[in-house]
């Protein structure tokens, strides 16, 4: 039986945005499985699920190798729905957020593996994009602007 649910909860986390144990239980008690918080919380500790940033900037659970799951078109939107301003500072790129969305568009910028990109930090509504050079920023400044359909 414990099988048979952890294909199930694969399917449901693949097929839709989960964000929550109470609502992985509920869509396998719909599913037909008789399913407690508790068991839910092994099943997801088990499966080596993870929560990730969404297209709708939600929290979801996804597997380990989340990167694979989102594709880069749900990743791309991510960054158009949370994307504010860029400025550069030497071999810095400073992205400005919608409030609260800094990590997911971080999150997502990394996933997208644009290169020259080294990496994120974020804050609330400000992430810092270490790029490799100071001569690579313009080429990263010219991925997201064609990632977000011409700039902002």
């Amino acid at each position: 039986m414990k099988n048979y649910r952890h294909q199930k909860i694969m399917e449901i986390i693949q097929g839709s945005e989960v964000e929550t144990q109470e609502e992985l239980a509920g869509l396998l008690r719909a599913a037909g499985f008789d399913v407690t918080q508790a068991t839910v919380s092994r099943d997801i500790k088990q499966l080596n699920l993870h929560k990730i940033p969404s297209s709708s900037g939600r929290q979801c659970y996804a597997p380990s190798n989340a990167r694979e799951v989102f594709d880069a078109g749900r990743l791309e939107g991510i960054l158009r729905a949370g994307f504010v301003s860029m400025e550069a500072a030497s071999n810095i790129l400073v992205v400005k957020t919608v409030s609260g969305m800094a990590m997911a568009v971080a999150a997502a910028i990394d996933a997208l593996a644009i290169p020259g990109m080294v990496g994120c930090i974020a804050g609330d509504d400000t992430i810092m994009c270490a790029i490799r050079t100071c001569d690579e920023v313009p080429s990263v400044m010219k991925s997201f602007e064609d990632i977000l359909g011409g700039g902002n």
